[in-house]
Order: C-alpha cells, then sequence, then structure tokens
C-alpha cells in the first residue's frame, strides 16, 4: 500500500518541522508527504528548503477544511493519511494501520487511539473520549471523537461522500466522518499511535464559543438528507440535535446574546414536537 500524507500547516513552522519528522521515521514508509501552506505569514515556506522531498501547495488563507481539500486533490495515491502540523506519529503508525487493512480489505477507513501532552507531560484523557470502536456514528455524535491525524482513509470514500465541508470553520472532521459512518464501517486500531499537542492559542479548539454551533449545522445536514430518513440513525439525530439545542440556548441566555436565544428557543419548540 502507498500512502499519501496531507499536512495543512497555517503559521506552525517549528511545529511542522517536527510533524514532518514523525512522518519520515515511519517503519511503514510514507510514498508522498504534501505540505499545504494555508497563507502562512511566518517562515513555514522555509519547509521546501529544510525537506525538498515534500510535495508543497501555498494557497491563500482559506481555513483547514480548503488545506486538506487541496491536497486530497493533489495526492497521487489511493491511501491518504492526514496529520495536523502540532501532531506527530508514533513511529509504527502507518505499519499498523497498513496491516489493519490488508487483513480487513472491505474497511476502507481506521482510526487509532491517541496520547495527550500538555505542558510537556502525559494528561489522562477524559473518560469520554475513550475510543470504543463499535459504532463510529453513535460513538462520535455527541462530539468528535476520531483525531485526523490518526485517520489512514482510502481515496474513494471521498468520491463518495464528499471532501471536508469548507463552510466549516471547526468540527469538518466531525462532519465528515459522521457521513462516512453513517454508511462505511469505521475501524478502530486500538493502540495509542499518535500524540496531540495542546495548550498553544492557534488551536482552532479554543476559538469559538458554543463549538455545538458547529456540531448542529452538520447535524441539520444529514437529518435533512434524502439518505438518513429510512436509517436508523434518524431518531438518534434528532434526540442529538435537541440536547444541543437546548445547551445552546442555555448559553445563549448566559451570554446575553438575543438573537440567539430567539433562534434556539423556536428550534427547542420545533423539535419537542417531534
Amino acid at each position: 500500500m502507498k500512502i499519501s500524507v496531507i499536512i495543512p500547516t497555517y503559521n506552525r513552522y517549528e511545529f511542522l518541522k517536527r510533524a514532518i519528522e514523525s512522518v519520515v521515521a515511519q517503519t511503514h514508509h510514507c510514498d508522498e508527504i504534501i505540505i499545504v501552506n494555508d497563507g502562512s505569514t511566518d517562515n513555514t515556506s522555509q519547509i521546501q528548503i529544510d525537506a525538498p522531498f515534500i510535495k508543497y501547495i501555498y494557497q491563500e488563507n482559506a481555513g483547514v477544511s480548503a488545506a486538506r481539500n487541496s491536497g486530497i486533490e493533489a495526492a497521487k495515491n489511493e491511501w491518504i493519511a492526514f496529520l495536523d502540523s502540532d501532531d506527530v506519529w508514533h513511529e509504527d503508525k502507518i505499519k499498523e494501520q497498513v496491516s489493519f487493512h490488508k487483513q480487513h480489505k472491505n474497511i476502507s477507513i481506521s482510526y487509532t487511539d491517541e496520547v495527550w501532552i500538555r505542558d510537556d507531560k502525559e494528561v489522562k484523557i477524559p473518560k469520554k473520549f475513550k475510543k470504543v470502536g463499535k459504532d463510529a456514528f453513535l460513538e462520535n455524535i455527541s462530539y468528535c471523537n476520531i483525531a485526523p491525524s490518526s485517520v489512514l482513509v482510502h481515496k474513494k470514500l471521498f468520491d463518495k461522500y464528499g471532501l471536508f465541508d469548507e463552510s466549516l470553520e471547526v468540527c469538518e472532521d466531525y462532519d465528515l466522518w459522521l457521513r462516512i459512518a453513517l454508511v462505511e464501517k469505521i475501524a478502530l486500531v486500538d493502540k495509542k499511535l499518535i500524540v496531540k499537542y495542546a495548550g498553544h492559542e492557534d488551536q482552532l479548539s479554543f476559538k469559538h464559543w458554543g463549538m455545538d454551533k458547529f456540531r448542529v449545522q452538520s447535524l441539520e445536514k444529514l437529518l435533512f438528507s434524502e439518505i438518513i430518513e429510512s436509517s436508523f440513525y434518524y431518531e438518534q439525530i434528532k434526540k442529538e440535535l435537541l440536547h444541543k439545542y437546548e445547551i445552546l440556548l442555555k448559553g445563549s441566555i448566559k451570554h446575553n446574546r438575543e438573537k440567539d436565544i430567539s433562534a434556539y428557543e423556536k428550534k427547542v419548540s420545533k423539535f419537542r414536537l417531534l
């Protein structure tokens, strides 16, 4: 199996070097490394000199979804692995997933467990983020529990289910994994094969109030899509949407967001009647 690795990046030059080193160190060779520079204003372009073997793409700043999509479109191989530029891989990460897919040829996407580091120390992962690996849709409907850096996926799934939604500034991974999990088996390779570093200021997950706003957008798209009406997950989505509307309504009241209060009151009333 030949692998294309896609690393989107924005103003993370020092982190990016560390990420690339973890790809080069893989015990299963990665055939292609694609760096998508999403309009960085630091010295990220220097990476072309540091690592002349990479495929380098520059684009005006358009967000991580657009950057990953550019990488997917440029990838020459059928199998794609993602790596966020502030994460790193265990040296056997790709080897373990390649081995899994060779044994399970009917499964076209997998993810792995992870280690969290904050201030140079490993931190305990909250219980709710424990990987289960049974039903990826139900395990991710409340929040995303599949790190992009852990995913290995066959390119054909993007033809079937679409790319990352570029209208979502965050939760774009949540959105895509749910679209895929609605139909496909997303398998867990139950080993800690990536390291996620937390605490730096530019992390998108720290940037937005009410992250559920973006998850709601994704769930609403699914609920009103043609495929979902006959799906087992239809009632699950309605239940989760009502729960998230109620959370966002409470948050809107707390932050005195009058327009949001009105909007979520209407949504809560509507969904309680469904």
